[in-house]
């Protein structure tokens, strides 16, 4: 993806030696889950969550990735046409996804989108769509200018097929 970042970057999986009182995203929600729910869901296995570590060793950013389930009547139909008829769709769940305000506007939510995305197409997991719930419109805004996907009946729950994603990245890399 365009517009990332220059300097040296590296997202890694969250672990105990990563500061994360400090960060504040200005999303009260994703801060509170960061500092005090990411760490426990980790452990559980309920959600792996990555950071971006910036060249001096502060978090720039973060988000997780899960699996998850859709119900096939929640995908367009010009979608569901093309798929088995089965009650559940897999799907990977990019559950969080927020930058430090002091590095907003940096390229930094981009960079991390696309470092989620190849992980998400990398696993040898069967998954048909990356979904997103967007916190708010300026979410959507930002899923929606990364070609994801509205759900019809769920404006802030968005999709991006994971076939469009392997291409992109085949292209690319």
């Amino acid at each position: 993806m365009a517009g990332a970042p220059e300097e040296p970057l590296r997202v890694e999986a969250l672990g105990p030696h990563h500061d994360r009182n400090s960060f504040v995203s200005g999303v009260e929600p994703l801060d509170r889950y960061f500092r005090s729910q990411a760490g426990q869901d980790a452990r559980k296995n309920m959600a792996a969550p990555f950071v971006l570590v910036l060249p001096d060793g502060a978090i720039g950013g973060y988000y997780t990735l899960s699996a998850t389930g859709v119900k096939l009547t929640e995908f367009p139909a010009d979608i569901t046409r093309k798929l088995p008829r089965y009650p559940l769709v897999p799907a990977t769940l990019l559950g969080r996804l927020a930058v430090d305000q002091n590095y907003q506007g940096r390229g930094y939510g981009r960079f991390l989108l696309a470092d989620a995305l190849f992980r998400a197409v990398s696993s040898e997991i069967a998954s048909f769509a990356i979904i997103v719930d967007a916190k708010d419109e300026a979410a959507r805004r930002f899923y929606e200018r990364e070609s994801f996907s509205p759900l019809p009946d769920q404006p802030l729950k968005l999709f991006r097929p994971t076939a469009d994603l392997v291409k992109l990245f085949k292209r690319e890399g």
